[in-house]
C-alpha cells in the first residue's frame, strides 16, 4: 500500500493526472521520487499520441507544435515552468545568494522571467515541426529521462535550503533505494532508446547528462545547493536540448 501511496503522491504533485487524495505521511513519501519518471512515460505517451493524430490528419506545423506546448503545460500543470522563470529571474539579478533565494520564493514575475520564458517557447515550437515521425518515440522519452536526472539530482545533490517542496521530498526518501532505482530506470531507458535509435540516441542522451552536469554547477556556484525552482529549470533546459538534438540527428 505504501508504494501505491508513493505513486499516487508523484503524481499528484508532478501533474495534473487525477488521483485520489489522502493525508500524506512522511512514510509515504519515501518512494515516491522512483515514480518522477512515470510522469514522463504518460507525458511522452501523449506527446507521440499529439504527433500521430497531425501526422494522420493533415494537421499544420505550428498547429502541431503549438499543440505539444500545450499538452506539456496541460499534463504538468506548469509546474517546472513556474521554477524555470523563478530560476531565471533569481540567475538575471545578479545579487548574492541569501538575495537570490529570496527572489525564488517572491511569487511576483520579473521581467527576466518573462523574457527568458518566450526564448524558451520560441526555440521549443521552433524546433518541434522539425521532428521527424519517425524520431517521435525518441522525442518522448526526454520526458522519462529528465525526470530520472532530475530525481537523481534531489537525492544525491545538496539542497540550498531547509524547507520547501524538494527539501520535503529529499528529506523523506530512502534515499540509497530510490537512488539504484533511478539508475536501473535510466540504464533500462538508455538501453531501449540506444538498441532503437543507435548513435541518435547517444547523442540525445550525452547532451542531457552534459546540461546535468551544467545544472549541479550552476546550481552550487550560484545558489550554494539545489531547490525545487532549480529542479524545475534543469528540467526545462534539458528537454529544450533535447528537442533541438531530435531535430538535427
Amino acid at each position: 500500500m505504501s508504494i501505491l501511496k508513493a505513486c499516487i503522491i508523484a503524481f499528484g504533485t508532478y501533474s495534473k493526472f487525477p488521483v485520489p487524495y489522502f493525508e500524506w505521511k512522511e512514510k509515504d513519501m519515501k518512494y515516491s521520487i522512483c515514480f518522477f519518471p512515470f510522469v514522463g512515460v504518460l507525458l511522452g505517451a501523449a506527446e507521440w499520441l499529439w504527433f500521430w493524430i497531425c501526422v494522420n490528419y493533415g494537421m499544420g506545423s505550428l498547429f502541431k507544435a503549438a499543440g505539444a506546448v500545450i499538452i506539456n503545460i496541460l499534463v504538468t500543470g506548469g509546474i517546472h515552468i513556474d521554477g524555470y522563470m523563478d530560476t531565471m529571474d533569481a540567475l538575471h539579478s545578479y545579487q548574492p545568494v541569501e538575495k537570490k533565494l529570496e527572489i525564488l520564493k517572491d511569487a511576483h514575475i520579473g521581467a527576466f522571467a518573462v523574457i527568458m520564458l518566450s526564448l524558451l517557447l520560441l526555440a521549443y515550437i521552433g524546433a518541434l515541426p522539425g521532428i521527424d515521425f519517425n524520431n517521435v518515440p525518441l522525442f518522448a522519452s526526454t520526458f522519462v529521462f529528465s525526470r530520472i536526472l532530475s530525481g537523481l539530482s534531489v537525492v544525491l545533490f545538496k539542497g540550498a535550503k531547509k524547507g520547501g517542496m524538494l527539501y520535503a521530498f529529499s528529506s523523506s526518501a530512502q534515499k540509497k533505494v530510490v537512488c539504484i532505482s533511478l539508475v536501473m530506470e535510466f540504464l533500462f531507458m538508455a538501453a531501449g532508446t540506444i538498441w532503437i535509435y543507435k548513435i541518435k540516441a547517444v547523442f540525445v542522451i550525452v547532451a542531457m547528462l552534459i546540461v546535468f552536469i551544467y545544472y549541479r554547477y550552476k546550481s552550487y556556484k550560484e545558489f550554494g545547493g539545489i531547490t525545487g525552482d532549480l529542479a524545475g529549470w534543469f528540467l526545462c533546459l534539458s528537454e529544450m536540448v533535447a528537442v533541438i538534438l531530435c531535430v538535427f540527428i
